[in-house]
């Protein structure tokens, strides 16, 4: 059997959530071979050179692949399919957009955010917002998943040494452009990768409040910031904070949930952090149940002396 795993990467480096997801592709047994798409990313192509299990790197650099347009780099993987039994990509953003296309494209069954691999061809996965876990076996001669990248442990990104080999670009399907991008810079740790994460929910009332309250500790942590769906919708915090079944699912080592009732829709997004901590004044609220520590105060009073007590330890 012989995987593609599609890397995600910003041209220069690979992104955490290649080595989670080399980590499922590997367990399907046989060979891996990883796709670097984009332009100039020639730094990327040799991290994943290094990636343990990787037996090869393709390095397809066009125009058209570097901006993540969904359609181009679907004809790439769909004109490479032919020669794997499995297409492989973490379920990220850019490849919720790009996995389905390949899938409708090569016309088999997508297998969504697996979380475990029992069988090359059979697989775990999530439904009902993480209540219930589902087996699925797939009898697609071709397989197309996507992986949970927090349910993965990274595979080392050294020691490996595969070669890195150029395939031409697949015609474009001139179905999109680019046009431009605003791109949010932060100094901050992405929520994907973060090892503890603060996210705020709609009881702050307020974007200034976001940057009053959650950003100073989240700055004394070294933390990534997040939010609730009701905070983004609300306009509180920008979409790329969002945690939760329809934004980002993470798994940090420290979760700190303030002013977060713990909707469903959020719990399936950060259930699986190794430590929950939330501070609300409503003692019912049902982040509560999935909470290691919980604390029942005024988080306008709590999060100032956090961030305080805090600064006093030189963290």
């Amino acid at each position: 059997m012989t995987t593609l795993l599609i890397a995600e990467h910003d041209n220069a480096q690979l992104k955490d959530a290649t080595n989670k997801a080399m980590t499922a592709a590997a367990a399907l047994g046989g060979e891996v071979h990883v796709l670097v798409a984009g332009q100039g990313c020639k730094a990327a192509a040799d991290a994943a050179a290094k990636l343990q299990g990787a037996a090869k790197v393709l390095l397809a650099e066009a125009p058209a692949y570097e901006h993540d347009l969904a359609e181009p780099l679907a004809a790439l993987i769909v004109s490479l399919a032919g020669s794997y039994d499995a297409i492989v990509a973490p379920a990220t953003s850019r490849f919720k957009n790009v996995m389905p296309r390949v899938a409708a494209l090569l016309d088999v069954m997508q297998v969504s955010e697996i979380i475990k691999v029992v069988a090359p061809d059979t697989f775990e996965r999530p439904i009902y917002a993480g209540n219930a876990i589902q087996t699925v076996k797939s009898k697609d001669a071709k397989k197309v998943i996507t992986v949970r990248t927090s349910t993965f442990q990274a595979t080392p990104g050294e020691g490996g040494s595969a070669a890195v080999e150029t395939v031409a670009a697949a015609e474009d399907p001139g179905l999109s452009s680019f046009v431009g991008e605003e791109v949010a810079k932060s100094d901050r740790p992405e929520l994907s990768s973060a090892k503890i994460i603060v996210s705020g929910g709609r009881a702050m009332q307020s974007r200034e409040n976001f940057t009053k309250y959650i950003e100073p500790l989240a700055d004394k942590l070294g933390a990534g910031v997040g939010a609730s769906r009701a905070a983004v919708d609300a306009g509180y915090a920008p979409n790329d904070w969002q945690v939760g079944q329809t934004g980002k699912v993470v798994a940090p080592e420290l979760y700190v949930a303030i002013g977060i009732s713990g909707a469903i829709q959020h719990l399936a997004g950060m259930k699986d952090s190794k430590v929950i901590v939330a501070i609300n004044k409503d003692e019912d609220a049902p982040i509560f149940q999935v909470a290691d520590y919980g604390l029942v105060a005024d988080l306008y009073q709590a999060v100032p002396e956090l961030t305080e007590e805090l600064g006093k330890l030189g963290k």
